[in-house]
């Protein structure tokens, strides 16, 4: 590792702790540094109010913000590998509507289900992959056709999701505020399904570093070094729409971090997947959680939901990234 990537990675640590401090203190109510600073040196002499607020409340949402951006900036990551296109995103693909599409079945029409939550985001991400991939493959994946196919495969879902919303109306309002990627329920049992899930998934997506360093190469170079191409995309593929839908059915669609993550950290730390993969996932923490702790600071105590702040940051970005691509 270099003085540049290992500096990039001490001066990122060192916001994602600043960020964790503004988390925990954040908010509509009067909890301050001096009761976070006293629950964890001196837990006894911590007063009732605090010990529900921190340890109910925000903490929950400030390690739900960390999970949910190290498992969509991984996803991404992944999947620009998978598609050699730095236009790839889980959500501007329509692999977070899938996710959600089968999510919101669950939560509507089948609530007794609950438990298989995690399971069907996951089919329906891997559903949205597959009909993309067929839609946007023609000689090669052009940026065009990938976004095109994404639009499409969006719409696709998104109006099942509408069909679905209007025929359980009577249900839909628990829904809208997941449906806008929104950290404001999280539990604690909420996170530590997250951070469970998403350490078996992160842990997997290490373990294919060397295969997403290995798709850089051409198709043919690939093939020579008795690498089956298809299979390899399908297995970093699966990895990425597992990261993307464990994020989904906790919190619900946010869009735009796999894109923007995985661009920054390859201008700052390189292309070298061993170094971009890590440090992507700890970019993708303290963005999404400066996100939320951003609206925290600005709008409350009206809850912004997360996904429509990164969204407002996401649109002009992807519209830069669109006009560099020369399509």
């Amino acid at each position: 590792m270099s003085k540049r990537q290992l500096l990039c990675f001490i001066v990122t640590t060192i916001v994602l702790f600043i960020m964790i401090i503004l988390a925990l203190i954040s908010g509509g109510s009067t909890v301050n540094i001096h009761d976070v600073i006293q629950l964890v040196f001196y837990p006894s002499e911590a007063s009732d109010l605090a010990r529900i607020i921190i340890l109910e409340i925000r903490l929950p949402r400030m390690i739900g913000a960390i999970c949910v951006g190290a498992t969509l900036a991984a996803s991404g990551t992944l999947i620009k590998a998978v598609m050699r296109n730095p236009l790839a995103d889980p959500g501007l693909l329509g692999i977070q509507t899938g996710a959600s599409l089968f999510a919101m079945i669950i939560l509507l029409m089948y609530p007794v289900m609950l438990p298989l939550l995690p399971i069907a985001a996951f089919v329906g991400g891997i559903i949205a992959y597959l009909i993309l991939t067929i839609l946007a493959y023609k000689n090669g994946i052009q940026p065009l056709r990938l976004v095109l196919s994404g639009v499409a495969v969006n719409a696709l879902f998104g109006a099942a999701i509408g069909i679905i919303s209007i025929y359980h109306s009577d249900k839909i309002q628990n829904a809208l505020t997941w449906l806008n990627g929104s950290l404001a329920s999280i539990s604690p049992s909420d996170a530590r399904i997250l951070v469970i899930y998403s350490g078996i998934a992160l842990f997997l997506s290490l373990l294919v570093i060397p295969k997403c360093n290995l798709l850089a190469l051409d198709d043919l170079t690939i093939t020579n070094l008795g690498e089956n191409l298809s299979l390899t995309r399908f297995i970093i593929a699966t990895i990425a729409v597992l990261l993307c839908s464990i994020s989904v059915c906790i919190v619900g669609i946010i869009g735009f971090v796999g894109l923007i993550i995985p661009h920054i950290a390859r201008l700052l730390v390189g292309t070298n997947h061993k170094v971009l993969l890590p440090f992507s996932i700890l970019l993708g923490s303290v963005f999404v959680l400066a996100s939320d702790t951003f609206q925290l600071l600005v709008f409350s105590p009206t809850e912004m939901p997360v996904g429509i702040i990164i969204s407002m940051i996401g649109a002009p970005f992807f519209l830069f990234l669109l006009r560099k691509q020369d399509i």
